[in-house]
């Protein structure tokens, strides 16, 4: 069973090592499990910052967003298995693709990204998808299940209906929580804490409410605070 306090993924995105340790360091036991992205790759330094997440007992997402031809896509995740990783993403939009990582993954759980937070139905439009945001995460998250993937990556405004599709034992993670509210950043479909939780979300992905708080553990405290109230009620 997943611990409560494992429920809150701090997106760790920041460019170099030092950072990442700092900001660990920073939080202290208000974070638990952590998401490092491709900011962090470019430092040269990304599996080095992931395992010694790992040896401080932090669980580990791993959000490189995968896409490629099938084979290429399925090795990368099988090299992944070597290091010890808790969550994958892959671009959820290639049936063989998705099909051949998870026949890699191992322990990895497999999450296939949607439609990005910061897209909406103009966005999809401008990519030749004219049709609402909900409608064609739902369409990716069922080939992504019967692909053998593990759950989505997806919105909030999404996670009720992605769980009544595909009950409990499918995970749904949503970034893209503003605790406060809409923060006219580029993140355009956006819920709180308790709209994630009500909604069905097995996991949320917080970076800048945390980040650029003035006091960042205790905001990590208080979405902690939130999401146990969240889970009670």
């Amino acid at each position: 069973m997943t611990a409560v306090r494992d429920r809150l993924i701090f997106a760790l995105d920041v460019s170099t090592a030092a950072e990442a340790r700092a900001w660990v360091d920073r939080l202290g036991d208000s974070v638990s499990f952590y998401k490092i992205g491709m900011e962090l790759l470019t430092s040269g330094d990304y599996f080095r910052v992931l395992e010694d997440l790992a040896g401080r007992g932090k669980r580990v997402f791993v959000d490189l967003k995968f896409h490629d031809v099938p084979a290429t896509v399925a090795a990368t995740i099988k090299g992944l298995t070597r290091y010890p990783v808790s969550f994958c993403t892959i671009h959820g939009q290639h049936d063989g693709m998705m099909r051949a990582a998870s026949q890699e993954k191992g322990a990895i759980k497999l999450l296939a990204v949607t439609v990005l937070t910061s897209m909406d139905r103009s966005d999809l439009r401008q990519l030749g998808i004219d049709r609402e945001p909900s409608e064609v995460v739902l369409e990716r998250a069922a080939a992504a299940r019967a692909a053998g993937c593990d759950g989505v990556i997806a919105s909030g405004q999404e996670a009720a209906a992605l769980r009544q599709a595909n009950g409990p034992g499918f995970l749904v993670v949503c970034p893209g929580i503003r605790p406060a509210g809409p923060a006219g950043d580029d993140q355009k479909r956006t819920v709180d804490v308790p709209q994630a939780f009500a909604a069905g979300a097995d996991y949320i992905v917080v970076g800048r409410p945390i980040r650029q708080a003035a006091d960042p553990r205790a905001a990590a405290e208080a979405l902690q605070d939130q999401i146990a109230r969240a889970l009670a009620g």
